[in-house]
């Protein structure tokens, strides 16, 4: 960054025209929340491991890759919980929101679309709602589907189900509302995340898409997120 300042100049927050995030897919993330719904672009160069929503690093020709690079919007997840105590929480998604159980025995999870149950017990170690950005990550990681960026899809996936055992998720339409209710929360408590975001001890958990928040991140030209996506999907 030293380097990079000293070749180019910094700006205040206030006076920048985009922000250059230089770390891994973590950080990446933790940029775009504090930019949600702000024009501000995002364009990272990875300085991490894996390095999915960012670019290549280089010190040279920034300014003319930063004029060239090519912008995809992300709408994020919006979760609200309420916990055993009543409190409701709300956090916003930009890779998934999951529920995970908090001890050794599994949870116990119905789940209602758009107001109907669509599974009436699902006993498993958790369950998510991924964007199409996030169906690469924690999604794609408990078998879950890969989900072109313009399919306007959520993919539902299980994370390790027990019953019904067969049972390997659903693709929703970005429309839909997603209610998950924990059954004997006392007895098998759960915890919701959304990215970096957790909520303990949760007894419902609404989830749905918020297209009036966006997210704008960068990319050089023909390496952008829809390419990337359908890339992976030929990834062996």
């Amino acid at each position: 960054m030293e380097r990079l300042v000293g070749m180019y100049g910094q700006a205040e927050i206030s006076d920048a025209e985009v922000v250059v995030a230089l770390g891994g897919d973590g950080f990446m993330l933790e940029t775009l929340h504090r930019f949600l719904g702000e024009v501000m672009p995002v364009y990272g160069m990875n300085c991490g491991s894996v390095g999915f929503m960012m670019n290549d690093f280089s010190e040279i020709n920034l300014i003319e890759r930063l004029t060239r690079a090519q912008t995809s919007l992300l709408h994020p997840l919006r979760m609200s919980a309420v916990t055993s105590t009543g409190r409701v929480e709300e956090a916003l998604a930009l890779n998934e929101v999951s529920m995970l159980r908090e001890l050794r025995q599994a949870a116990k999870i119905r789940i209602s679309i758009d107001g109907k149950v669509r599974l009436e017990e699902l006993i498993c170690d958790g369950v998510l709602v991924s964007t199409p950005a996030g169906s690469t990550a924690y999604n794609l990681s408990a078998h879950g589907p890969i989900v072109p960026l313009s399919a306007n899809l959520l993919p539902l996936t299980p994370i390790s189900a027990f019953r019904p055992r067969r049972w390997r998720g659903a693709l929703l339409p970005s429309t839909a509302e997603v209610l998950f209710e924990v059954l004997e929360p006392q007895k098998r408590p759960v915890a919701a995340v959304a990215d970096a975001r957790e909520v303990r001890d949760v007894v419902s958990v609404a989830v749905s898409e918020d297209r009036s928040i966006e997210a704008r991140i960068l990319f050089d030209p023909d390496q952008g997120l829809s390419e990337r996506i359908l890339a992976e999907q030929f990834t062996v």
